[in-house]
């Protein structure tokens, strides 16, 4: 991935883009940059160098006056969502902002200077990984902006949000079973894509809040400033500061700091969970023994007589009982103690294929689910005008 990201380590850990606490693992955050921090591109054209050097698609270096063009000056009602780095406005580049550029809604995010949580480091490590990586299921970075203090990332705007707001909310239709298949189809092959990339790259924070939904549910990989270089040669893993998500990050990665792309299953296994059970991966509101997710439910994976209890009950039955015994089973391995014990990426994605309903039946149901939510947004809107 180049020597820039090879020897990128965070000194900080980022908040969630909804701005929820997580439970973050940094076993030395300073929450500013450290000596190390002063040797990376700093500038527009170093950065622009660096880039150039390794990348291979196309970004735009945009002016900060261009994104207030394209936020409306950062509107509060453009707000997508917010965190420890800053805020995610949703924007619109129009046709007369640049020549050659089409119309296309995007999203901005905005790390917050010295008050943010993630370093420049991590801005730097999005904009190298994303300058190099295109998949469909990872989220495409449109360009950035990096002028005096400002440190700017545009994406593809995601028109449903994270797998995290869809899954847990209380306002929003609960997602058919098809849906979190396709979701887990998806964000399989994003990873695997990573593991499998010429120069591999563990992507080191998969979880449900950095997995974002287009309009027809495909699912994209979005934050990259946790990535790291993946192994190469002989060597079994790499060894870094530990930091990630508790509840989503790998036992032995918390207690050794070696890292490898069977860490990112593990966590697949975790996000495999919340999609078949419906609960967060930390519930601080259950009882004790229920609170991490991972270690209550697994030992109930392989047992098909208590595994039904546990399938999300917003469901209403409405699932196929033996794909939920074979996802349920593919949870249970990823989530084995021994990383060695797990399943590569690959193997994930043909496991999960045959789950996979008919494009049709997809449609439809995405189709109703749209209906729907654009029903409860209605009334929403009706409640805001009455009061």
């Amino acid at each position: 991935m180049g020597n820039c990201c090879c020897g990128m380590e965070s000194s900080v850990y980022r908040v969630s883009a909804n701005a929820k606490p997580e439970s973050p693992i940094d076993q030395h955050s300073s929450g500013r940059p450290g000596k190390d921090d002063r040797k990376l591109p700093s500038n527009p054209e170093e950065v622009e160098d660096l880039r150039r050097d390794l990348a291979a698609n196309p970004l735009i270096a945009f002016t900060f006056d261009e994104l207030k063009v394209i936020t409306g000056n950062f509107r509060h009602d453009r707000v997508l969502g917010g965190g420890g780095f800053g805020s995610v406005y949703k924007g619109f580049i129009t046709e007369d902002l640049r020549e050659g550029l089409e119309p296309l809604p995007v999203a901005v995010k905005v790390h917050d200077g010295d008050n943010s949580y993630q370093g420049h480091r991590e801005w730097l490590a999005e904009v190298i990984f994303l300058g190099q990586l295109s998949h469909p299921n990872l989220v495409k970075l449109i360009g950035y902006c990096c002028e005096d203090e400002h440190r700017v990332l545009i994406y593809e705007y995601m028109a449903r949000g994270s797998v995290e707001n869809n899954l847990f909310s209380r306002v929003l239709h609960p997602l058919p079973w098809s849906v979190r298949m396709k979701i887990a189809f998806g964000a399989a092959k994003g990873l695997a894509f990573l593991h499998e990339a010429e120069k591999p790259v563990i992507y080191r924070d998969f979880k449900t809040s950095n997995i974002l939904l287009d309009l027809e549910y495909n699912a994209k990989l979005s934050d990259f400033g946790l990535a790291k270089d993946g192994p190469m040669g002989d060597k079994t893993h790499v060894s870094t500061r530990i930091m990630g998500t508790y509840g989503y990050a790998a036992p032995e990665y918390i207690m050794t700091g070696h890292l490898t792309p069977r860490s990112d299953v593990y966590s697949f296994g975790v996000v495999l969970l919340e999609l078949l059970t419906g609960r967060k991966s930390l519930d601080k509101s259950r009882p004790a023994r229920e609170q991490n997710l991972a270690d209550w439910a697994h030992p109930l994976l392989k047992e098909k007589k208590k595994l039904l209890n546990i399938v999300d009950p917003r469901l209403e039955g409405n699932y196929p009982v033996k794909g939920i015994h074979k996802a349920a089973m593919l949870a249970y391995h990823c989530l084995n103690r021994n990383p060695k014990a797990r399943p590569l990426m690959r193997d994930i994605v043909d496991s999960l294929e045959p789950l996979q309903v008919g494009e049709e039946d997809q449609k439809t149901t995405i189709t109703v689910i749209t209906h729907e939510v654009q029903v409860v947004s209605d009334k929403e809107a009706s409640l805001r005008s009455v009061t």
